[in-house]
């Protein structure tokens, strides 16, 4: 099926609210991951744990079954259905996240967060061949924008949501009250997605990730958006696992206020990831180059940079929110560009295993180092900076963004010639 013939079976009506459901899957995809940011301040004091076994439940934990869970569900997903892989993933994660609120110490609670990492693998690969199958490319930056949104607004609502639940209820029955949307979701899904039908030789066709990944060797494009992607995801997780931590430590907030202040933020980033996708298709077709695709994105998270420092160097707590707000923008605006150049950059019967590969990368760097990094580094800082250890730690982070950037634009260097390469292949 040809990025053209792919729209015409579906009226586009019908496409927008798929759209639609597959972005309320993302919403308590992200809320189910983000919620447990904000606890991380009750979740230590009630099991003493440090920095680094800290960084280790909100990171490599989560990461390391996310990401190698998220292939082989992939590339079932690219020979079977779509909508049921991604309806019985939306169930599974909900209720292990509802299930942390039962953990009675921290091997129980790790166990939950694995679980819920093993759903989660199993949402965004199919979700983003469906929506590669229901919209062209001239309008799949802006679709696949829309339904990066999730992220922004997922975020917000675990924020806020784990904020003032655990001043409410305890951090306990806040998890357990976060896990039930998704079981709605995950049936919305079931009943009212339809599965576009594919060619006939892919259907049944059995993927190998080792020849996925021979695939994409070859295009440099693809591996440098990759690594761009993975040096952003390292502050993105770095840094936002021990943000809550770091205001109520440093600012003495509570996590009613924190959560009151990053949702707002999170607002400020869909508008964020919106731009980035829109701009990026709106350059791209003006000037016919795929560039811009990497180009956006790269400029967006060096400008991040500056408003970071800002974040944890600034004494004052207003412009320290400020900061914050300011870096939710430049740091949402490469969701819709990286991924739409994931499903550009391969033939079309590798979607979703492409999707999974970009994940898994950026998952593996990003969300199981990230945590990890920062975590470790506050721990090594203490005996020198006292109070300030966990300050200058992400700091230290935040340059990573730096490196993302120059990957982004090495990236912009091939990516029309891959682009190419990938239609021929089709």
């Amino acid at each position: 099926m040809t990025d053209e013939t792919a729209v015409e079976p579906y009226k586009p009506a019908y496409r927008n609210y798929v759209l639609f459901v597959l972005f309320l899957g993302y919403v308590v995809n992200a809320l189910d991951r983000s919620i447990l940011n904000i606890l991380l301040p009750a979740i230590q004091e009630e099991f003493s744990l440090n920095y680094t076994e800290l960084g280790f439940l909100g990171g490599i934990a989560f990461a390391l079954f996310y990401a190698t869970c998220g292939i082989p569900i992939a590339s079932l997903a690219d020979r079977t259905s779509r909508k049921w892989i991604l309806s019985g993933s939306i169930a599974f994660w909900s209720i292990m996240t509802a299930l942390c609120g039962l953990a009675r110490n921290f091997p129980m609670l790790l166990a939950a967060r694995i679980g819920t990492a093993i759903g989660e693998a199993g949402g965004s690969p199919p979700s983003h061949s469906l929506i590669s199958d229901y919209f062209s490319l001239k309008k799949r930056g802006t679709a696949l924008s829309l339904y990066a949104l999730g992220v922004p607004l997922g975020g917000m609502l675990g924020l806020y949501l784990g904020g003032h639940g655990n001043d409410w209820w305890g951090w306990r029955t806040t998890f357990i009250v976060a896990g039930l949307p998704g079981v709605a979701v995950a049936l919305l899904v079931a009943l009212t997605v339809k599965e576009p039908k594919r060619e006939k030789q892919n259907a049944g066709k059995m993927h190998n990730p080792l020849s996925a990944l021979s695939l994409v060797a070859k295009r440099p494009a693809f591996l440098h958006m990759c690594l761009a992607a993975a040096m952003h995801a390292l502050v993105w997780y770095g840094a936002g696992n021990f943000n809550a931590v770091f205001l109520v430590e440093t600012h003495n907030m509570t996590t009613s206020q924190v959560g009151t202040f990053f949702a707002s933020f999170a607002l400020v980033g869909a508008f964020g990831t919106f731009f980035g996708g829109f701009l990026s298709d709106r350059l791209s077709q003006k000037y016919n180059d795929e560039r811009f695709y990497m180009l956006v994105p790269g400029v967006s998270v060096l400008l991040s940079v500056p408003f970071q420092l800002i974040c944890y160097l600034h004494p004052n707590v207003n412009l320290v929110m400020a900061g914050f707000a300011v870096n939710a923008f430049f740091a949402s605006v490469f969701f819709g560009p990286s991924f739409a150049m994931a499903q550009a950059l391969v033939p079309a019967s590798n979607r979703a295993l492409a999707a999974s590969l970009l994940l898994f990368i950026q998952t593996m760097i990003g969300l199981g180092i990230g945590p990890l990094i920062a975590g470790m580094i506050s721990d090594a800082l203490v005996p020198a900076f006292s109070d300030n250890a966990l300050r200058y730690a992400l700091v230290a982070v935040a340059l990573f963004n730096i490196w993302s950037g120059a990957h982004y634009y090495l990236a912009s260097r091939t990516v029309r010639a891959d682009i190419a390469s990938a239609k021929a292949e089709s």
